[in-house]
């Protein structure tokens, strides 16, 4: 039997505090908060952590979600990861939703870093009240350079491995040409 994945379902984050994020995500970004889970165990481990997991809903009918353990930690990473590693990109439809996006990010006083163009993308950068950073996202490339990409990842992949167990810190050449790195 071939198993393939249909898409993503939710991402799940921890944050500082439910009714913040609600508000967040719900009132600043729009998506609506589409279900709540209350349990004092969790069901996987069984171990007692009385949490809210919350969980807002995209278009697509997949979510980003938050477990609320009432800690005040919020989402907590390792103290050497650069922050801009871990993050969630949102896919909007065109560059003028993407700029109307961000104009109501900074209305609401949220910085905002770019408009970056990747040059298969433009993206716009921000964090969350939980120190998520986010990411919103317009598709631009072409399906000439989707092919092209394809037919490389596998080449660019083997390339930074080959490096990396050199031990060296950076490639002696690009991985991959200019126009697809991202």
């Amino acid at each position: 039997m071939t198993i393939s994945v249909k898409g993503l379902h939710h991402v799940a984050w921890r944050c500082a505090d439910a009714e913040e994020t609600r508000h967040f995500y719900e009132d600043i970004l729009g998506l609506p908060l589409a279900h709540i889970i209350k349990a004092d165990r969790v069901p996987s481990t069984r171990e007692h952590m009385p949490y809210v997991h919350i969980f807002f809903e995209f278009r697509d009918g997949s979510y980003i979600a938050f477990f609320d353990v009432n800690d005040g930690k919020g989402n907590t990473l390792h103290p050497e990861m650069p922050e801009w590693i871990p993050h969630f990109a949102m896919e909007l439809d065109s560059r003028e939703e993407l700029l109307a996006m961000k104009k109501r990010l900074e209305n609401h006083g949220i910085d905002v870093i770019g408009v970056v163009d990747h040059h298969f993308v433009q993206s716009i950068y921000f964090f969350d009240p939980n120190g998520v950073r986010l990411e919103f996202t317009v598709r631009t490339e072409t399906q000439a350079y989707l092919d092209q990409a394809r037919t490389q990842a596998r080449r660019s992949l083997d390339a930074w491995t080959a490096t990396k167990r050199a031990g060296l810190d950076k490639a002696a050449e690009p991985l991959s040409s200019p126009e697809l790195n991202g």
